[in-house]
């Protein structure tokens, strides 16, 4: 790297984060000296077993929930997989009509497509213009054959925070059963199932300091839902694999500490609103994505006319920016961001949307790093764009 270039920012903390320190320290006698299989009879592996019976009571404590309503999976993907086909599944006497919106993340979206394929019909909601759920349509969707509706708690593109508890008391007005992917909230606000009268919640760890790898799938009592992995008879025969000890312990810590620091976020957001209000002051034909007030505290979408979002990646990557132009699970494609065409915005101006996410290692000179070095790479790549140059030429009308 140049010296030009010596500065790192790390703002794309809605794709993944790293293993903080206090995480690896938990996990790493799970790794070495107390690696048993929690399954096996002997010392060592009832050190692992007791273990993964504490991660998961704190865990349970800290949502809100009962230890055995917590069960461990490999992502929040597996979560979201299990809890909607395991649901549906479960509840195919009823019916086999699904709710879900149209800006769900692509593991549900294409999980609820393969159930179209079994037979199932599934509604995909519309979002207003800030991407929220509108509580009576979500009503007027709920039908006497649905069997399960599905509903992300916050968007992990735009940042937008859906009103959960009201989604999930409309449908237990229908004995409907409500799920949530609270990958994207989990660590980011306040969470509590009890609460929030949800039937099912996925979370990840890799969102909140943890590993890649593990995940886990909040199932209320008393939910109908059928197994996704069968095999051993591990998490009480719900999921089969030997259980990953290490990462379940560094889940549990990683959440411990992501709780404890939720009062801290104030800070987070008020770096996020600076860094909206720079980005709308300094860069024209600008816009935020997504909703001002109900909106995660690190998230930052904004769209550029003129531009492709990608370039604009790719450029702040050679400043020492990380960016992305939205979900990191669809960044090969082509296509331009299901959820910003979800919102109104039109394929050039979705095209060119950038997501900053930031999180509490993040500080104000970050923010001005990205101030300073945003703007003149959104001019250079508009200065190579023939439509900004017809625009500037007053030979085009677009609409910002």
């Amino acid at each position: 790297m140049s010296e030009k270039t010596a500065r790192f920012v790390y703002a794309d903390n809605a794709a993944t984060t790293p293993v903080s320190p206090e995480v690896l320290e938990a996990m790493l006698p799970f790794l070495k000296e107390k690696y048993g299989n929690p399954s096996s009879l002997y010392s060592v592996a009832r050190e692992a077993a007791s273990a993964v019976e504490d991660a998961r009571a704190k865990i349970a404590g800290l949502l809100g929930a009962k230890p055995n309503e917590i069960y461990f999976t490999a992502s929040g993907s597996e979560a979201d997989n299990w809890a909607i086909k395991g649901a549906a599944r479960a509840n195919m006497a009823k019916g086999r009509h699904i709710v879900t919106s149209k800006i769900e993340h692509h593991a549900v979206l294409h999980t609820c497509e393969a159930l179209e394929k079994e037979g199932f019909e599934v509604t995909y909601l519309p979002v207003d213009s800030e991407g929220i759920v509108d509580p009576d349509e979500f009503r007027k969707a709920l039908r006497p054959d649905t069997v399960l509706a599905a509903i992300m708690y916050a968007n992990n593109e735009i940042g937008t925070i859906q009103p959960i508890k009201e989604l999930a008391a409309i449908a237990h007005e229908r004995k409907i059963p409500f799920f949530t992917d609270a990958v994207q909230a989990v660590g980011h606000i306040p969470v509590n199932v009890a609460e929030l009268g949800v039937d099912m919640l996925a979370l990840s760890g890799h969102k909140i300091n943890a590993p890649k790898g593990i995940g886990a799938l909040y199932i209320k009592a008393g939910t109908r839902i059928k197994n996704l992995i069968d095999g051993g008879g591990q998490e009480r025969g719900r999921r089969a694999g030997t259980e990953n000890v290490p990462y379940i312990v560094g889940l549990a810590r990683a959440l411990e500490i992501a709780f404890a620091r939720i009062p801290e976020l104030e800070r987070v957001r008020a770096l996020r609103d600076r860094l909206i209000d720079g980005i709308l002051s300094t860069i024209p034909y600008s816009r935020l994505n997504g909703s001002r007030e109900k909106r995660l505290p690190g998230n930052v979408n904004v769209a550029f006319e003129f531009i492709e979002g990608e370039s604009l990646v790719l450029l702040l990557d050679s400043v020492g920016i990380c960016a992305s132009t939205g979900s990191a699970c669809s960044t090969a494609s082509l296509e331009p961001s299901h959820v910003l065409l979800a919102i109104g915005l039109p394929h050039e101006k979705a095209h060119g949307s950038l997501r900053l996410s930031l999180s509490h290692e993040n500080t104000d000179e970050d923010v001005d790093y990205i101030l300073e070095k945003l703007p003149p790479l959104v001019e250079r790549l508009r200065a190579m764009s023939p439509l900004y140059e017809e625009f500037m030429r007053g030979e085009k009308i677009f609409k910002v």
